[in-house]
């Protein structure tokens, strides 16, 4: 029989991380899975100038790097696998990373949402270097200049409207005639001077004039099939994110997104289970956010073991 862990922790990124610490702190020697990406989303931003405690803004890879240590001081265990399948129906949980079974009285499900992506050539390459995903993470590195915005729902209006305080033009790009937004949105962002619309395009190629980041895009007309360059300081994605919870297996409760549901401030429908961060998260999406309630999953976590009487 293996060993039955108080806690495991999925996920890697500010939530997982700080769920880490804590967990280690309550000497519950958690087990962190941090598949093959670790640090999540961060790790492919540059920049973080918004996070409490760093006013000359620190690299993301690097923040990441130093909440790791800071989980392993005291005691948190970190493992660059990938979580296969969870078997939530009985007690322990049981885990499969590969083809190693794993028991936990407790799980935090930290997963992260990716970011939707073009998927057209180079665009691993630009991340973080003109091309981004998070307006309110990097808007800031684009003052007075002029930015595509590629989406149709209200978080691609959200990001428009809000990269206005930034660059001196905002290009809104979209594949069709029609926008998903809500009309309330939609004025707000046509109403604002500083954005342009551009109908019927969508991206086909990203331009570079040195090789290393963005200073322009080629366009595809969707109607008529013709194609032409723009120049443009910086795209912006703004095409949606999908959770990362497929290897759930609808064990837990979704919602038509395929977020975790919370019942409370981390709890799941199945007790026991916890989520936090980006996986749950469909409004705030930032580093400090996801950190904050990656305390309170491990919190919660904790009290649950205590009151079952389990674990330690």
């Amino acid at each position: 029989m293996s060993e039955v862990h108080n806690v495991i922790i999925i996920g890697s990124g500010p939530a997982g991380l700080t769920a880490a610490i804590y967990t280690a702190r309550a000497n519950l020697s958690p087990i962190v899975f941090e598949g093959i990406q670790p640090g999540g989303q961060l790790t492919i931003t540059t920049d973080v100038e918004n996070f409490p405690g760093f006013p000359d803004g620190i690299m993301g890879p690097e923040l990441m790097e130093i909440m790791r240590k800071q989980a392993e001081r005291f005691g948190s265990v970190h493992r660059y696998e990938y979580v296969d399948k969870v078997d939530l129906s009985q007690r322990p949980f049981k885990l499969w990373v590969g083809g190693e079974e794993h028991q936990t009285h407790s799980l935090i499900i930290a997963t992260g949402a990716s970011a939707r992506w073009l998927g057209i050539e180079d665009e691993a390459k630009y991340q973080g270097r003109g091309l981004s995903t998070c307006a309110t993470c990097d808007g800031f590195f684009f003052k007075d200049k002029e930015i595509f915005v590629v989406g149709a729902g209200d978080s691609a209006m959200e990001e428009a409207h809000f990269l206005t305080r930034f660059a001196s033009k905002v290009t809104l790009v979209h594949r069709s005639e029609t926008f998903r937004a809500s009309k309330i949105m939609q004025q707000r962002v046509m109403d604002n001077e500083k954005v342009d619309v551009m109908l019927n395009k969508t991206i086909v190629k990203y331009l570079s004039d040195d090789g290393q980041s963005i200073s322009g895009a080629r366009l595809r007309d969707t109607v008529t099939g013709e194609e032409a360059d723009a120049k443009v300081d910086g795209i912006f994605l703004a095409i949606g994110h999908i959770p990362n919870t497929e290897f759930l297996g609808g064990q837990i409760g979704l919602d038509d997104h395929g977020y975790v549901v919370l019942e409370g401030p981390t709890g799941t429908n199945v007790e026991g289970v916890f989520a936090c961060g980006d996986v749950a998260d469909t409004r705030y999406r930032q580093a400090v956010t996801a950190a904050g309630t990656g305390c309170q999953a491990a919190i919660d976590a904790e009290k649950w073991l205590e009151d079952s009487n389990i674990g330690h």
